[in-house]
């Protein structure tokens, strides 16, 4: 789940970027980075934290060019440290090479074991890394070329951006995983995870990258190529849940309206005899709206969020009960005190958030909470791109449904089914991933040789 944006041919490709990635900050808040190509020499500024902490005027006068990538990064593979921070830059046979990469490579520990085994030493604990590798040990004259040989040895999900010394180049995973759209600003051809870049800087969306495609843009042209046969499309629903902006166009869907529809089908699916409906801010927040336009229940802002936690926060010694909760969510008495409340939110992973929250409602005075999630129950880790627990931490792995109810001390729960959410879904429903609810991989997970934590025990201390 991280964020990546790429434009070529403008001559301000690297504030175009940064503004980019302001606008896919919710796909990743690790740290962020832009690299940029002047025609003679890469540019690269990367760092910990959100864009508004790595960069300032300072920085992006560095980053001169008019071909240039961005990456906020959420990590699922190697740590959250500097060293792990995209975009990757390496120095080859056929010129200097950054990429960015938004998803997860499930064959990454086999790969890196038998390139390291070869010699090749490698400078991140990223499996974004091994793309890389693979391209500088099979180089081509064209870079393009040399890219498609290098993807076609790797299993997983991927939605990548490659910026070379002659062109930038688009490619998306056979089984389109995560998204990868492409427009154009002032004629030049941009590439985002998410429509809500274009939005910000009044570009034009022209369409989704196929399955597999790969699309090279040299200036205001462009040209596409396939890795191979497209294989059954797996996209991930959880874009849908949770992950998007709600402003986003993906998949061929509005997010917003992709949530509505799954709130007004648990709606329908499972009622509750309350007074108003709440959603949890923010991801709930369209979901919730559904429920109550179909139930007919009045929709409420029963908990405001505060929009303005930095990276980190203070944590006293003497915990405060709830504080994490509590320092990004209050709840309204004057709406909830004495009402029945069905409280809707994207989904509940280990539990533990989920209590609080309802705690924190009844706290507020609510006389009942009914919990209800939009989503099927999450038992399956996700080995795609999020970074979910592992099976063990997974409540709803290891509990019913009563049981999480009791845990969470909801008067009722209840999740949207499988096929409820699939009927909400824009699309054929063999056309999506429900992996995380089903178990039902797409891609082997197993790696056939040494497991992610066993390649990578150590972990990196972070940069000043």
């Amino acid at each position: 789940m991280c964020g990546i944006f790429g434009i070529e041919g403008h001559e301000e490709a690297a504030n175009l970027s940064y503004y980019g990635l302001y606008a896919l900050q919710h796909r990743g808040q690790e740290s962020a980075g832009v690299l940029s190509w002047d025609g003679g020499r890469l540019h690269v500024e990367r760092g910990m934290g959100h864009v508004r902490d790595v960069f300032d005027e300072t920085t992006l006068a560095r980053l001169r060019g008019f071909r240039s990538v961005g990456h906020t990064r959420y990590s699922t593979s190697g740590n959250s440290v500097i060293a792990n921070a995209q975009p990757v830059v390496v120095k080859t046979c056929m010129g200097p090479l950054g990429i960015v990469h938004n998803g997860n490579l499930v064959n990454a520990a086999e790969i890196r074991e038998r390139l390291e085994s070869e010699g090749s030493i490698f400078q991140t604990t990223s499996d974004t890394e091994v793309i890389l590798h693979l391209m500088a040990r099979n180089p081509r004259r064209n870079i393009v070329e040399s890219l498609m040989v290098a993807l076609s040895q790797v299993r997983g999900a991927y939605s990548l951006l490659l910026l070379s010394d002659s062109c930038l180049i688009a490619a998306r995973d056979p089984h389109g995983f995560r998204p990868l759209l492409m427009g154009r600003v002032q004629g030049k051809p941009c590439f985002a995870s998410e429509s809500c870049a274009f939005d910000l800087l009044e570009a034009k969306e022209e369409r989704e990258l196929g399955l597999g495609e790969v699309v090279v843009a040299r200036g205001e042209e462009v040209e596409s190529y396939q890795l191979r046969e497209a294989e059954d499309p797996a996209r991930c629903l959880f874009e849908q849940v949770y992950f998007a902006r709600p402003d986003s166009n993906v998949f061929g869907d509005v997010v917003s309206e992709a949530r509505l529809r799954m709130g007004a089908r648990l709606a329908r699916e499972a009622p509750a005899d309350a007074d108003m409906v709440v959603p949890v801010p923010d991801s709930g927040l369209f979901a919730a709206l559904g429920y109550s336009r179909e139930s007919g229940l009045p929709f409420e802002f029963g908990l405001i969020r505060n929009h303005y936690i930095g990276r980190t926060f203070i944590q006293p010694k003497q915990s405060i009960r709830d504080f994490g909760v509590k320092v990004k969510l209050n709840a309204v008495r004057g709406l909830l005190e004495g009402r029945r409340v069905v409280l809707v939110d994207d989904s509940i992973v280990r539990g533990t958030t989920s209590r609080k929250i309802v705690r924190m409602v009844r706290e507020a005075g609510a006389a009942e909470v009914h919990m209800r999630i939009p989503s099927p129950p999450t038992r399956w880790p996700c080995h795609y791109g999020i970074d979910t627990p592992d099976r063990d931490e997974l409540i709803a792995a290891n509990q019913t449904v009563e049981e999480i109810r009791q845990h969470i001390d909801a008067d009722s729960l209840d999740y949207l089914s499988l096929d409820g959410i699939l009927n909400c879904a824009n699309g054929p429903a063999d056309s999506y991933c429900t992996a995380c609810w089903t178990g039902e991989y797409r891609v082997g997970v197993g790696s056939g040789g040494r497991d992610q934590e066993e390649m990578f025990p150590i972990r990196m201390e972070s940069e000043d």
